[in-house]
């Protein structure tokens, strides 16, 4: 008796995420706490429209300008093409932004590297010191969950690094994904990580990871990894349906879509995985370590390639953005409902 009563309180007292509105009290408790929110993403929440957190790291470390920032106002356009509204976080002169104007997209574009990479670990620093901070998958899953937003898209998150048994290098995503209830869509696990072992990892941090339309876990530059993703998932609606449940339950865990990159924009795997392995070794000669790593990697794989991999990384984000938009409008559709 005791215990269904405390579970009906609950329900009416339930935090932020799990409704499928957020009041403008919420917002402006936000606001309050220093952290401001782009006008047309503030109404979005404030009227339960459907919004995706975009990541900033993409922006200012992922890729070359002005590549990186026409990609990030594809990618905006592709969401609000899709139903949603794009809602792409950075922290600027100290002071965490949910959702950039489009000087501000150029100017993390601009920064670039000079720009701190902000994981969790970074956040109160980087505030603090009034500096301008590109968010990665865990602050960006920090803040989106603190807004209210349940759908976010970026392009392969962090993982167990190859070797990590022995340096212990692992991506904070992954433990983010273990504590805050927002779905993530992204093309699968970089492949110049350990896949098999972050997936393991995933497990024990209790993450539902879904394969969207296929029964194999997909490895950012390629659709195959050889690894078998523990469940599947063919439409939208499914992975909505998956969210729904996920929030419901108030399960604190958040969900891994992993969205195959279109067959027509794959590297080879071949040529990646050895290029892969070439730039490993660079890694080690050159004593290049912890969060240096995979921005070394990612670039020195591009030129390896030919630029093969950067064409390649630009299109899954760009896929990625279409399916994460329209799973974000179902779920708001199912949200919605009484």
């Amino acid at each position: 008796m005791f215990a269904s009563r405390i579970a009906t309180i609950r329900q009416h007292i339930s935090p932020l995420f799990l409704s499928a509105r957020s009041s403008n009290n919420d917002v402006e408790s936000l606001e309050k706490l220093g952290i401001r929110i782009e006008p047309s993403v503030r109404r979005a929440l404030s009227e339960g429209l459907p919004v995706v957190a975009l990541e900033s790291t993409i922006i200012s470390h992922g890729m070359p300008y002005p590549q990186n920032l026409s990609t990030a106002k594809d990618v905006e356009n592709i969401v609000r093409q899709n139903g949603a509204t794009p809602a792409s976080i950075a922290i600027l002169n100290g002071v965490p932004c949910i959702g950039l104007t489009e000087k501000e997209l150029e100017y993390l574009a601009q920064c670039r590297t000079k720009a701190a990479k902000t994981a969790r670990r970074d956040i109160a620093q980087v505030i603090a010191k009034g500096a301008t901070g590109a968010t990665t998958v865990s602050a960006t899953m920090f803040f989106a969950a603190k807004a209210g937003i349940h759908v976010f898209v970026t392009g392969g998150i962090g993982g167990v690094h190859r070797l990590g048994e022995s340096t212990l290098d692992i991506s904070s995503d992954l433990t983010e994904l273990g504590r805050t209830p927002v779905l993530v869509v992204c093309a699968g696990v970089k492949s110049i990580l350990d896949i098999p072992r972050t997936l393991e990892y995933l497990e024990t941090q209790g993450v539902t990871v879904v394969g969207y339309g296929t029964e194999e876990f997909p490895a950012f530059f390629t659709s195959k990894s050889g690894s078998k993703a523990p469940c599947r998932a063919d439409s939208p609606e499914e992975c909505a349906a998956i969210a729904e449940t996920n929030l419901k339950l108030d399960l604190q865990s958040g969900i891994l879509i992993g969205v195959p990159i279109p067959e027509q924009h794959a590297a080879a795997a071949e040529l990646v995985e050895a290029a892969i392995q070439e730039a490993l070794q660079e890694t080690i000669e050159k004593n290049i370590q912890g969060n240096a790593v995979t921005p070394y990697l990612l670039k020195r794989v591009n030129e390896l390639t030919g630029g093969g991999s950067l064409a390649s990384n630009i299109e899954l984000i760009k896929n990625n953005a279409r399916v994460g938009a329209q799973i974000s409008v179902a779920l708001q559709e199912k949200l919605r409902r009484p």
